[in-house]
């Protein structure tokens, strides 16, 4: 979830923003300049401002001062919220934080507009709005790690630290391991999480999969401690690798629901506030403004997704541009219904200037009734919504309704490849995945007894 860790200052190359072991700290103004120069910055006048002084290089090569920078993600941050309708007062929100820039400075943002709403509305003559609650949540994936076990507490204490220095005000850290989304009972938990990853042989797959893992362990802290919104520090390099590993791996279908800003398909909605913004950006960012990150734990994406992440990554050192080129070019494809959230209890709390903007939903289309994989959450596509309403008639086994409730992307890389051992695999997959399945046919099964009975009457 979060991007590059910095060498830390041991030297990594001729662009490393980090000083030798024995050199002394640079003053601000030099560091600035030294992180101009890595980004690209041509410049020595901000081009906001026109304050002198060293530059950095926003999207697009506009130089700018280290003020105007932030002011610059801070805007592209406060408008993805609010013309987004992500965020309401009376909302508790669920920050996804790995520790990398991009989550750190999500929650340095995230913040800071709350800190101004619990402003606002302390020196409110009405107090009508309060303002949002907030939390932070950390899905620890060591029990998938041979890392020693004193790291993990080092990382997940300086976790801790970094929300606690957040003032005022105390916010909760949630730390959950990852596979406390498997059933609680007598079984070893973290040997049934590792049992079912090595059952799937594809090496993309297994990092698929684990990536769906993280996100029902969101879901179970924001359900368990009554969170209605969950946010993610996705960004706009993020989202460009998701695109060309999608594209890849054939989900063309479903891709458009995971390149919104907003995502309501999961029980608890989940929003993307830094959408726009370059994860070059937001590394620089906590450079400049001495930002700390924890990435010990960060665990590195695999097959494709790492092939992806690496060419992406190439072409940011040619033109950064591009990124932002592939997520402008993936929009362009018809979101679904769940990517956007209805009018009905959000609209009033939109500034009035952004009203206009927001996406009204029509009441008949506002209910969610799209079907779903089993394990990626991925819409399902005409082709497997037929094979899934031919088996539901013809299935004899509960195991045929689990694999007919899984896209064909699941199916090649994360079932396993020997049929036979489908019945084991579904077993120790966690209850909430396939309790919807059970629950489903169970819903289908009454309606055909009703159409039953009704024909029944009738004749």
């Amino acid at each position: 979830m979060a991007a590059a860790s910095a060498c830390g200052g041991a030297g990594c190359g001729p662009h490393c923003s980090s000083s030798s072991a024995g050199a002394e700290e640079d003053a601000p103004a030099e560091r600035i300049g030294r992180l101009s120069i890595a980004a690209g910055a041509t410049t020595a006048t901000c081009g906001k401002c026109d304050g002198g002084g060293a530059v950095v290089a926003a999207s697009g090569g506009a130089g700018m001062c280290r003020e105007c920078f932030r002011a610059h993600l801070f805007g592209k941050f406060k408008l993805a919220v609010t013309s987004n309708a992500m965020v309401r007062p009376t909302d508790a929100v669920l920050l996804a934080f790995s520790g990398g820039p991009a989550s750190r400075v999500a929650l340095q943002f995230i913040r800071e507009m709350q800190f101004k709403a619990i402003q606002s509305w302390e020196t409110s003559n009405s107090q009508a709005l309060p303002a949002f609650g907030l939390g932070v949540a950390f899905v620890n994936e060591s029990a998938l790690s041979a890392r020693p076990e004193h790291e993990t507490e080092m990382a997940t204490g300086d976790i801790k630290s970094i929300v606690s220095s957040l003032a005022p005000g105390e916010k909760k850290v949630h730390v959950a391991p990852l596979e406390d989304v498997f059933s609680y009972g007598s079984e070893d938990k973290a040997a049934r999480l590792k049992e079912v990853v090595g059952m799937i042989d594809d090496e993309t797959g297994r990092d698929d999969f684990i990536q769906c893992l993280r996100m029902l362990s969101l879901q179970k802290i924001a359900l368990e401690n009554g969170y209605t919104k969950i946010m993610l520090g996705t960004c706009a390099s993020g989202i460009a690798c998701h695109v060309l590993s999608a594209t890849v791996k054939g989900q063309g279908y479903s891709l458009p629901a995971d390149v919104q800003y907003v995502d309501t398909r999961w029980e608890v909605p989940v929003v993307l506030p830094l959408h726009d913004c370059l994860a070059q950006e937001l590394s620089l960012l906590c450079e400049l403004d001495s930002l700390k990150t924890q990435q010990l734990l960060d665990r590195p994406c695999s097959g494709i997704n790492s092939l992806v992440a690496s060419f992406v990554s190439r072409l940011r050192e040619e033109n950064p541009s591009r990124e932002h080129t592939i997520l402008r070019t993936a929009q362009k494809l018809k979101p679904f219904s769940f990517n956007k959230f209805s009018a009905n209890g959000y609209h009033d709390f939109l500034p009035s200037r952004l009203r206009p903007k927001f996406q009204n939903v029509d009441t008949n289309e506002s209910t969610f009734s799209e079907i779903l994989c089993l394990i990626c959450g991925s819409p399902f596509s005409e082709s497997e919504l037929q094979n899934l309403e031919n088996t539901k008639h013809k299935a004899q086994k509960k195991i045929d309704l689990y694999t007919a409730h899984c896209c064909q992307s699941c199916h090649f890389q994360i079932l396993p490849s020997a049929t036979d051992t489908y019945g084991h695999f579904f077993s120790l997959l966690p209850k909430f995945w396939t309790e919807k399945v059970d629950a489903a046919s169970a819903s289908s099964l009454r309606d055909q007894i009703e159409d039953y009975l009704l024909e029944d009457d009738e004749n």
